[in-house]
């Protein structure tokens, strides 16, 4: 990535003074922005930057080496560009793959990574089975695969995974509320509602988007569970962020690397607070 952006329908300038905090996110398209949403919640006096890089989405169908190099290239980008303070590799698919290499290539970065909160489900379920639902990248990758049985052993659950292929693309488009997707997502929940799951993790930061359209289909009322509001805690912690007034004084760009659907930046960020400004990156 070239360090060459071009503001686009602001005047704000995208330099931030060295009072306030600066961090850098980025995912393979807008889902990240679920995690986006609870950082302007959390904190304050803080600067986003936000790298969509809808170009290369979805990362759950590349190769492990294409998702560690789109890592590398924008954390540097982020580092020379705007000099954050602390990253936060908002994918769980890009996270597996890159976390352990990025901290070893940026040892002086603050790098927070997302993985499936698998955890918390085991120690919220009633019936002793939870379902998770990630690409297939993620279920595949050693690190879930570890953390899974050393839980599943733990807490003494049973864990029905569903790699849900298609499901990015299908919210990267806009198509939440369309019968395709309904299906799909009917598809995938149908063995844990037979199964009595009470508890789905939700192991890909697009996935709180169609929270609602899964909660239709679950007749159970299930709790689905993501780790946002953990990241951004564990964000204020290392910065050691103790806002007085969360939630005021930040701003937001968004830098996508290929084309964007800017309807689901409103439905991803809901009523958040903070100066929304547009990046084009070339």
């Amino acid at each position: 990535m070239k360090n060459n952006t071009k503001q686009i329908s602001s005047t704000l300038n995208p330099q931030s003074s060295s009072l306030r905090y600066r961090i850098g996110v980025f995912d393979s398209g807008l889902g990240g922005l679920t995690i986006v949403k609870s950082l302007l919640q959390t904190l304050s006096n803080s600067t986003i930057y936000y790298v969509a890089d809808t170009k290369n989405a979805p990362y759950g169908a590349k190769s492990t080496q294409e998702i560690i190099n789109y890592s590398i290239d924008i954390t540097q980008y982020l580092i020379d560009t705007y000099n954050i303070d602390a990253l936060v590799v908002a994918c769980n698919t890009a996270t597996i793959a890159s976390i352990k290499i990025l901290r070893e290539q940026f040892p002086n970065l603050t790098i927070i990574g997302t993985e499936p909160a698998i955890k918390p489900a085991c120690k919220l379920t009633q019936t002793k089975t939870i379902g998770v639902m990630a690409t297939q990248a993620t279920l595949q990758g050693d690190k879930y695969q570890t953390l899974a049985s050393k839980l599943q052993d733990e807490y003494g659950v049973e864990i029905i995974q569903k790699a849900c292929v298609g499901l990015v693309e299908q919210i990267e488009a806009g198509q939440i509320d369309t019968p395709k997707t309904e299906k799909m997502l009917q598809e995938w929940l149908e063995p844990m509602s037979k199964a009595g799951v009470d508890a789905i993790v939700l192991g890909c930061t697009h996935y709180p988007l169609v929270s609602k359209k899964i909660l239709e289909i679950m007749t159970n009322n299930p709790a689905l569970i993501h780790s946002a509001d953990a990241i951004a805690c564990r964000v204020k912690e290392l910065l050691h962020i103790n806002p007085q007034n969360p939630s005021t004084n930040n701003e937001l760009y968004i830098i996508p690397t290929g084309d964007i659907q800017k309807d689901m930046i409103d439905t991803a960020l809901g009523d958040s607070c903070a100066k929304l400004v547009f990046l084009k990156l070339s």
